[in-house]
């Protein structure tokens, strides 16, 4: 489990992520990012995890993998995600047979994508205009 000061617990706190935040997808989950201009909190992250994954049973298979995945990125002594951002995973229905590996395949690549798009940076490989 995170510890409390990087979960994010208030409704509010979620639905300004996922409204304002940075979007990026793959197939079994999708990544909100927000960078916060004031204060100086930690990294903060929230789960989604609706009934349309599975039933109880693989729902929270999902939410322990993931919990574990992000884990990784904001307790990590490189510290992955900078302060003051936060981040809503969202687990998509394919999530509930994907492997552990898939996930957290999945979760770093949506997770560098939504910090790419959340920096400004909207030039990638496939819409980079030729020379």
């Amino acid at each position: 489990m995170l510890p409390a000061a990087h979960r994010l617990r208030r409704p509010v706190e979620f639905e300004r992520t996922v409204r304002r935040g940075a979007r990026a997808g793959r197939s079994t989950v999708v990544v909100h990012l927000l960078v916060d201009d004031e204060g100086d909190a930690p990294p903060q992250v929230g789960l989604v995890v609706s009934k349309a994954v599975g039933n109880a049973v693989q729902r929270n298979l999902v939410k322990r993998r993931l919990r574990a995945l992000v884990r990784s990125h904001v307790l990590d002594a490189a510290g992955s995600l900078p302060p003051r951002t936060r981040v809503v995973v969202r687990a998509l229905p394919p999530a509930a047979s994907a492997t552990y590996a898939e996930l957290g395949r999945d979760v770093s690549g949506a997770l560098g994508k939504a910090a790419r798009r959340a920096a400004g940076d909207s030039t990638s490989p496939r819409t980079a205009s030729p020379v």
